[in-house]
């Protein structure tokens, strides 16, 4: 069964069966990891065994994005045991998106798939997302169903994708998932991109416009909980639409400019006034409103400039994406990092 996604792309159901795929492509598959000791020799052992029949040679990159627990502990024993096995440690918590991105430049393979570390992407669903690629698509993502969360993280993630397509300025956005497959090509676009505020999918644009989407099932979480709070979601919303658009200036020019005409009718309404009776139009209270309002409008507008002002200075201040702490790399290719 063939479903439509909201970017107009074919989605694979779950009953339409995938094509042998050739394996003549090599893929990197990427994991940001945290906080995930428990999950990770399943999934290793997952990957491998979606990935074997599909590819003629794969890597597992696992990002330990400054972990609590014993993660990098399990993977540097993961790499020894698995030569396929990949293993990166940020020295500090940077995010899910400097993680990927430091995963994307380690990266030595044609085709790149990211996915998270708590098994609700199931690997063996990579063939689909390697199939729809070959439909001429450099990016293609496996879409969920239907929102798993409650009621305010549903409208958090809402939000949250309302701001990339704003940032992106596609509708692709509509089908965004950590789910994604790649052409590594694609990445030389933001190849010498730096800075603290990294979103993968707004950087993807930079580089393509050709999208795909698949739907899959994702599978419940079997251990923790998921760090995307609302908190968070709705900061990483605001982070997008301040650091990859120009939306929030434009939207307080035009609050500028339609304060400024209320402003006007006020006056006029106040001249007519004075015109008609012959006196002032009394009351404390309506130009205390007044002044509230147009206060009130111009820190909002100030708060947006600052807000673009301060983002500038981080930039300035040559702030990394990430800090590599280690790798279980030969020494060689830890410097290519």
């Amino acid at each position: 069964m063939r479903l439509r996604t909201a970017g107009g792309s074919q989605a694979v159901g779950y009953d339409s069966p995938v094509a042998p795929i050739q394996p003549s492509k090599t893929v990197s598959a990427i994991v940001p990891v945290y906080n995930s000791a428990a999950t990770l020799a399943v999934l290793v052992d997952r990957l491998g065994a979606s990935l074997r029949p599909l590819v003629s040679d794969f890597e597992i990159v696992l990002v330990n994005d400054a972990s609590r627990d014993d993660s990098w502990s399990v993977i540097e024993q993961l790499s020894r045991c698995n030569p396929r096995v990949r293993g990166i440690d940020l020295a500090r918590n940077q995010g899910q998106h400097n993680a990927l991105l430091c995963g994307f430049r380690a990266a030595r393979f044609e085709i790149i798939v990211t996915l998270d570390d708590d098994l609700q992407h199931r690997p063996e669903e990579i063939a689909r997302l390697l199939e729809k690629l070959e439909d001429g698509y450099d990016v293609v993502y496996g879409a969920r169903k239907a929102e798993g969360h409650g009621l305010l993280r549903n409208v958090a993630s809402r939000i949250t994708k309302i701001a990339l397509q704003t940032a992106m300025g596609a509708e692709t956005a509509e089908t965004l998932s950590p789910f994604r497959a790649v052409r590594a090509s694609v990445c030389r676009a933001f190849a010498s991109y730096q800075g603290p505020y990294v979103n993968i999918d707004v950087l993807l644009t930079w580089g393509t416009t050709r999208f795909g989407a698949v739907q899959v099932t994702h599978a419940q979480r079997e251990t923790g909980a998921s760090n995307y709070t609302v908190r968070l979601l709705l900061r990483h919303a605001l982070n997008m639409i301040t650091g990859f658009s120009t939306l929030p200036l434009k939207l307080a020019s035009l609050m500028g400019f339609v304060f400024t005409a209320f402003g006007m009718l006020v006056l006029a309404f106040v001249l007519i006034r004075y015109v008609i009776s012959g006196g002032g139009t009394p009351g404390f209270p309506f130009l205390a409103s007044i002044i509230a309002i147009f206060s009130g409008a111009q820190l909002f507008a100030l708060g947006m400039i600052g807000e673009y002002l301060a983002r500038m200075h981080f930039r300035l201040m040559d702030q990394p994406a990430y800090v590599v702490r280690g790798t279980t790399l030969p020494l060689h290719e830890e410097d290519a990092i």
